[in-house]
């Protein structure tokens, strides 16, 4: 009992997703003793959802650690690895056990338990374990009880990081993105995450809801809502996966992006501007957005690109509003550098 009560231990002792869902693949695996386990989540919008794989055992690498296909923080590039992952409907075993969230048994060899991940009262993923038999009753019992364990410690996760409106991740989760991503990790020296010459770089979008303010006031703060929960829906689409984006505050949202280079990203943040420009929003009439990005600097902490992105946003409310404005356009205007900030400082 000792080394499961630490196995449980270890994997609800950490806050990042990716991290733990290693863990459990770890957990399942060392404690049922399959061939390979798999968790299929469900990732996307519908009706576009994929299955987004992570693997451990003999097909998903070294037992030390799983392989994770086709993850990517966020990004321009990542959404053409997302529009490559399988939809659904091409997966009818697998799909049929996220929507009844109840165990399949796939015959074959090798055999397949399919097992759903509810976390709250929404089914977000499929685990399935593969081995020359089926898994027995009480491994399976096991299996659905670690399942309903972690389900529970996401839901705990989802109370603290996202948005109760939009269901985007919040402002805190944003910080934690924002330094995992950009700075060097611990232990690895501190040229560990420079980047290198052609490799993608991180890129930071703030994206307000054009004349919100108007809406409110015009059509009420239910429709203001509204407005808030479907624009984060239509963001998500176009980026494929949501780890990426989230609610700032009130009608301001962030996007941590990765891309090849600026026109990449500019692109990609023009088809949400356009996206959400084309959405008939049942109440509020035509709805738009302007947005502003800027490059993110390597070790950068968050609020300094936050203020950059604001600076490029602002400037594209100034030129007319329902634009996107990147680092060349600012360039262009004579406004790249940072504002002087004079004074002095008193130290208490």
């Amino acid at each position: 009992m000792t080394p499961l009560i630490d196995q449980l231990a270890e994997l609800t002792g950490h806050r990042d997703r990716d991290r733990a869902d290693a863990l459990l693949l770890q957990t399942l695996h060392a404690r049922l003793r399959p061939g390979t386990v798999a968790l299929h989540r469900c990732v996307g919008e519908a009706p576009a959802q994929r299955w987004l794989t992570s693997m451990h055992g003999a097909e998903g690498g070294a037992p030390g650690g799983p392989a994770v296909l086709g993850t990517h923080p966020a990004g321009a590039a990542r959404r053409q690895g997302f529009v490559r992952l399988p939809p659904l409907e091409s997966e009818p075993e697998r799909l049929e056990c996220l929507r009844r969230q109840r165990s399949v048994r796939v015959p074959g060899r090798p055999a397949a338990t399919l097992l759903p991940l509810v976390a709250g009262a929404q089914a977000v993923g499929v685990v399935e374990l593969r081995g020359d038999e089926p898994l027995d009753e009480p491994r399976r019992r096991e299996a659905e009880g670690l399942l309903r364990l972690y389900g529970n410690f996401l839901s705990l996760l989802d109370w603290g990081e996202r948005d109760a409106l939009t269901g985007l991740y919040n402002r805190k989760s944003f910080d934690d993105s924002f330094l995992r991503a950009v700075l060097p990790t611990p232990g690895r020296g501190a040229g560990a995450h420079a980047p290198r010459p052609g490799a993608p770089g991180w890129f930071l979008a703030a994206l307000d809801v054009d004349h919100f303010h108007r809406i409110n006031d015009d059509c009420g703060h239910i429709v203001g809502d509204e407005v808030l929960l479907i624009t984060g829906r239509l963001l998500r689409a176009v980026l494929g996966l949501d780890e990426g984006v989230f609610r700032y505050g009130g009608e301001r949202f962030v996007l941590l992006l990765e891309g090849e280079d600026e026109a990449l990203v500019h692109a990609l943040l023009e088809q949400a501007r356009a996206r959400v420009a084309a959405h008939r929003y049942p109440q509020a009439g035509p709805v738009t957005v302007s947005i502003g990005f800027t490059a993110v600097e390597h070790a950068e902490l968050p609020p300094s690109a936050v203020e950059r992105a604001g600076r490029a946003l602002h400037r594209a409310k100034a030129e007319g509003r329902n634009r996107v404005v990147g680092p060349a356009a600012m360039a262009a205007a004579g406004l790249a550098r940072e504002p002087e900030r004079g004074g002095d400082v008193d130290l208490f």
